[in-house]
């Protein structure tokens, strides 16, 4: 493990590598307010021990990289689209294998339509060729439509860690599938966001970034392996997002992952693991360039 800062598309963006730089790079590019600790370190590290150069990135406005005051983001989504490009080129890469969960499943199809060049393969989780209010695609599910209605998670004292923890652990609550919380787990995890940020309410400004061309209409011309795994129980995308995927974007395969919401619970891992190895067995042997 390896955590840096690098200058990309003009900021500052908080990097950590797990494995050998000369095995194939899989960049993984997580969700909406996520910090890049939400990809577990042992998955990273499992990952990395099959074999590959594992990458994960802290957004704008989350972890240690630059950050904006709450509700004014400095950025647009094209800006989230480029600063990816800008941690490969960082670190040297010229071509990876494109991890994206929710959010970053959408800033994975916009890299694989307007910079085809610089993936080997694509691999969606999560995620939606549109988002979750297109009339084409399945609504939210009811439960998830009544908590917003309601006005959502109350917000905590963005100063106070204990009410920060608690809030993200339960903001976290309506999107997740039937399989047991480890309650424990899931609050050390939201303190480790707490210490890693300057400002964790920075991370909402996520919600309000707009801009960026419209993909769906281009992921026909989608040409690098990809793989769309999708939980049964998501009640923010339901299946048919990640089904719309794989109808949509040519040769697309689809992984189901059980009792699973929107989230990446212990419980899959194994099972994403083996088909994201066997996924990312395709192109180049080495991924530097």
């Amino acid at each position: 493990m390896t955590e840096q800062i690098v200058r990309a598309n003009g900021v500052d963006l908080c990097v950590e590598t797990f494995g050998r730089p000369e095995d194939p790079a899989v960049l993984l590019i997580m969700g909406a307010t996520g910090s890049m600790i939400l990809w577990e370190d042992d998955f990273c590290r499992a990952l990395a021990a099959a074999g590959r150069f594992v990458i994960r990135y802290d957004h704008r406005d989350t972890g240690r990289s630059t950050s904006y005051p709450p509700g004014e983001p400095g950025y647009t989504f094209t800006d989230l689209v480029e600063d990816p490009l800008g941690v490969l080129d960082a670190l040297g890469i010229a071509r990876a294998h494109v991890v994206g969960l929710s959010m970053g499943g959408g800033i994975a199809q916009a890299l694989a339509v307007f910079h085809p060049d610089r993936l080997i393969t694509l691999t969606l989780v999560a995620t939606s060729p549109a988002g979750p209010n297109d009339p084409d695609l399945p609504p939210m599910a009811p439960a998830l439509l009544e908590h917003f209605a309601a006005g959502g998670t109350p917000l905590p004292d963005w100063s106070d860690r204990d009410s920060v923890v608690d809030h993200l652990v339960a903001a976290n609550r309506p999107f997740l599938g039937p399989r047991p919380v480890d309650e424990d787990a899931a609050k050390a995890l939201a303190g480790k966001v707490f210490d890693r940020s300057p400002n964790v309410a920075s991370s909402h400004n996520h919600l309000l970034v707009g801009g960026g061309e419209p993909w769906r209409e281009r992921l026909g011309e989608v040409r690098v392996p990809t793989l769309v795994a999708h939980g049964d129980s998501d009640p923010l995308f339901p299946l048919g997002h990640g089904e719309a995927l794989v109808a949509e974007i040519p040769g697309a395969e689809l992984l189901v992952l059980p009792d699973t919401g929107h989230e990446l619970p212990r419980g899959v891992w194994e099972l994403l693991l083996t088909r994201l190895v066997e996924h990312t067995e395709r192109g180049p042997v080495t991924a530097q360039g």
